[in-house]
């Protein structure tokens, strides 16, 4: 934990991507996306804040969940109040004081502290101020290692009719490549000149692709693999969708920088990549690594939205070692 601590507490945008990552998402991402009524991960987070309005309340109880330095929060409290929303607060949580100080500092910047709230606490320690209408978990639950735990308080905090929202990563653990895309990766990765093989989080050439396991020097998708599985067995889907797996390694902060998103020959390689990449995901031989879901309490009744036919259950890859008995438990249902 104090690793984690130290290796966030200067890094002041967690976001950042290569610009052939935009080019990918705006091409291939957006036409996903816009059909469920959203373009973007703000407006994702908006369009269910709409709808818990329908509820009557005196005040609307917000909290991010792993918000670090708030940007993607104070981005969507000013979304939020030039839509007229007043009556509402967003409380940020997170284990890192360093971030959450960032984020105070950008709210007062911004103007925006009286509508926010920080809170500095790890997940074992966290007790819920209220119950929520929406708790969020934006690329944040791929750090958690007692998710068991988590989803518990998150379910237990959760307004009875609120929504629980993530955009976050569910691949194999340290977000290696299971065997069956690494087998993809290493045959597109063979055709690659040299200069498109520079890892540049790791400083080196990679002649052969490396299966790099993230989570060795950190909490970097420590359990991603397990998000999915629990996520179906503890809440009901409202909106799911899932996308990406083999274009992950070719537009990520490793070697996406390697490529030029206006250059026609990369443009041509990651449309390659994506439609084989699509292929594969939906004939099931490949999982998705990404999802963008909207979650409700198991009680509800609803029907899950989701993006062709990539359900959630489709969507979960068992690890190797588990029997049948252990993949499909009685309750495994949306």
């Amino acid at each position: 934990i104090a690793q984690e601590i130290n290796h966030y507490k200067e890094v002041k945008n967690v976001h950042d991507l290569p610009e052939i990552a935009i080019y990918w998402a705006n091409k291939y991402l957006l036409p996903i996306a816009l059909p469920f009524g959203f373009a973007s991960v703000n407006e994702f987070y908006c369009l269910y804040v709409r709808r818990i309005q329908a509820f009557p309340q005196e005040t609307y109880h917000f909290i991010s969940i792993g918000a670090g330095n708030c940007d993607m929060e104070a981005e969507l409290v000013e979304t939020l109040l030039k839509g007229g929303l007043k009556n509402f607060t967003l409380e940020c949580l997170d284990i890192n004081q360093q971030m959450l100080d960032r984020g105070l500092a950008l709210a007062q910047k911004k103007a925006l502290a009286p509508k926010m709230q920080f809170t500095c606490s790890d997940i074992n320690g966290w007790q819920p101020k209220q119950q929520y209408h929406i708790v969020i978990a934006n690329q944040s639950l791929h750090h958690f290692v007692e998710l068991e735990l988590l989803f518990d308080k998150i379910d237990n905090a959760l307004h009875p009719q609120g929504y629980f929202l993530t955009h976050d990563m569910i691949g194999r653990n340290g977000h290696q490549r299971w065997p069956e895309a690494l087998e993809i990766v290493s045959e597109l990765w063979a055709t690659l000149p040299e200069r498109y093989k520079y890892n540049h989080l790791l400083k080196r050439v990679e002649e052969e692709y490396d299966n790099w396991d993230c989570s060795t020097e950190g909490f970097e998708g420590i359990r991603a693999q397990d998000i999915l599985p629990l996520l179906v067995e503890k809440f009901r889907f409202d909106l799911f969708l899932a996308y990406a797996n083999v274009i992950d390694i070719f537009i990520d902060r490793c070697f996406g920088h390697n490529f030029e998103a206006n250059d026609p020959h990369d443009q041509a390689f990651i449309d390659k990549v994506h439609q084989i990449d699509q292929t594969a995901i939906e004939e099931g031989r490949i999982k998705p690594t990404h999802i963008t879901a909207a979650m409700t309490k198991k009680s509800l009744n609803t029907e899950a939205r989701v993006y062709k036919e990539l359900t959630p259950e489709f969507c979960i890859r068992w690890a190797d070692n588990l029997n049948q008995s252990q993949k499909m438990p009685d309750n495994f249902s949306l």
